[in-house]
């Protein structure tokens, strides 16, 4: 029988009428063998419990970022109370309100050797389905300890994602004719974002690097769909109207806001969506050089849907059904990927195409026209511009006066008036008089309805800033493909 004060602290922390954890009060006779136990446990925070069957009960370690499989990386393992016997069983849901609530599963279990015990270490060998190996746990601090695999790696060919990854490109094109050997998907309207879930934990970054970890905090729930599983995903957050289509413009009021409390408030309010179409690294191995046909089908495997992510259905060699879809819509367009093609990071591939059913794309901002009547004393007009070449002339293409609400514009004469210079940054075409200059370094998103023959787009409208595209490599677009 387990001994009665061993379990005190346990039992002294739960209510048994409340919850459906083994309470420890009935006998549990030892196995003979030395067991143990490694529990998913979805409370506040996702952690996994390793748990070893000593001197009648479980020693206990909460280990947040799971059982380390290569010696390169310890992980923290937290000293917690004792645990029956029974706890080796122990699956279900502890009610809110009750300490440790959340999920827990039994993520592995088997037997243990035991090779050294003393107050401030332990070194077993574990053996089990998912886990096994000689481990070490030793104190730090307190109930902080670490433990260490004392063993090579269980997955000699593992390791760590990329530390700098950059989402490969697609080039504007047409449909590709036949369109057999190439996939189709829905073009998002929102932000390109890496995943890179270790641990349970997120981490997200938009395509020039910037952290939007915190921006979206509705999508952290995707690294505890994967648990223990480890990815990297390439998809786009994107922001949903009323009726189902995505919205460049409602995402707008996401991705300006730095306070915690509003980035909340505006999850409820605005929520985003993760949209998930590419997996780029998967438990320790990369998946880049693999054909896109494979990427997909081992991403669909994942079955990443939950409430703020999803992973939308690609259609391949026929994009009849697709076009009709956008079309009736009224979606931005398509994306056509070539089934065979490995995933080119950072670059702007002809193996991937976006096919537009709208005219728009980004343009920099190089200075503002003013107001008129309403509009006095504010901003009246953009002067927007593109790149001949990256690092170029930055080619006038006209102005932009519409798609402006009175608080979109207050917010982008805050941003533009510390970057007010004297001189035109352009270096072809007339621009106004009147107008006042500014470095070129903001971005904005603008439809149009067709180019001049001069240059110019026509009945352009602002749909809004972009901080995840480098001005300096911002050009016109058009048709680029393979012959």
């Amino acid at each position: 029988m387990a001994p009665r004060r061993a379990l005190q602290e346990y039992r002294d922390k739960r209510d048994f009428d409340a919850t459906p954890e083994p309470s420890g009060a009935e006998a549990a006779e030892p196995s003979g063998l030395a067991r143990f136990v490694v529990q998913e446990h979805h409370a506040t925070a996702l952690h996994w419990d390793l748990r070893l069957e000593a001197e009648g009960v479980l020693w206990s370690w909460a280990v947040p970022k799971g059982i380390p499989v290569d010696p390169k990386h310890n992980h923290l393992a937290v000293r917690t109370e004792d645990h029956p016997l029974q706890y080796l069983d122990f699956s279900g849901d502890i009610p809110d309100g009750n300490y440790g609530a959340g999920q827990m599963t039994i993520w592995d279990r088997g037997t243990y050797e035991l090779h050294k015990q003393t107050r401030r270490e332990v070194v077993i060998t574990l053996h089990g389905q998912r886990v096994s190996g000689r481990y070490a746990l030793f104190a730090t601090k307190g109930k902080n300890w670490m433990i260490h695999r004392m063993d090579a790696p269980a997955d000699p060919d593992r390791g760590d994602p990329p530390a700098d990854l950059r989402p490969m490109l697609a080039t504007l094109g047409v449909l590709p004719k036949p369109p057999s050997g190439w996939a189709f998907e829905v073009k998002w309207d929102g932000i390109r974002a890496l995943a890179t879930v270790q641990g349970g934990r997120l981490h997200l970054a938009s395509r020039n690097g910037r952290d939007l970890s915190s921006r979206y905090p509705e999508l952290r729930a995707l690294g505890l769909q994967l648990g223990s599983t480890e990815a990297v995903l390439d998809g786009e957050v994107v922001a949903f109207d009323p009726d189902g289509r995505p919205s460049f413009q409602l995402l707008q009021r996401r991705m300006h806001v730095t306070s915690e409390s509003a980035q909340r408030r505006f999850s409820q309010e605005v929520p985003a969506t993760y949209v998930v179409f590419d997996l780029l690294w998967l438990d320790g191995h990369s998946l880049v050089d693999l054909p896109y046909r494979q990427r997909r089908q081992q991403l669909e495997a994942l079955g990443l849907n939950g409430p703020a992510w999803r992973t939308p259905p690609a259609a391949f060699d026929d994009p009849t059904g697709f076009l009709e879809f956008v079309q009736q819509a009224g979606l931005e367009g398509l994306v056509a990927k070539r089934a065979d093609s490995p995933y080119e990071i950072g670059r702007r591939s002809t193996a991937w195409r976006k096919i537009k059913l709208q005219h728009r794309q980004e343009f920099v901002v190089g200075g503002w026209s003013p107001g008129k009547g309403n509009r006095s004393g504010r901003i009246g007009a953009l002067l927007i511009g593109y790149y001949d070449q990256p690092g170029g002339s930055l080619r006038y293409a006209g102005k932009v006066g519409t798609g402006f609400s009175d608080a979109e514009l207050a917010r982008l004469e805050r941003v533009l008036k510390p970057l007010v210079q004297p001189e035109s940054p352009f270096d072809s075409g007339p621009v106004p008089r009147d107008a006042t200059f500014v470095r070129p370094e903001l971005v904005v998103e603008v439809r149009y309805t067709e180019w001049t023959d001069d240059g110019r787009i026509r009945h352009p409208a602002y749909l809004g800033t972009r901080d995840d595209k480098v001005a300096s490599e911002i050009g016109r677009e058009g048709p680029s493909f393979d012959r």
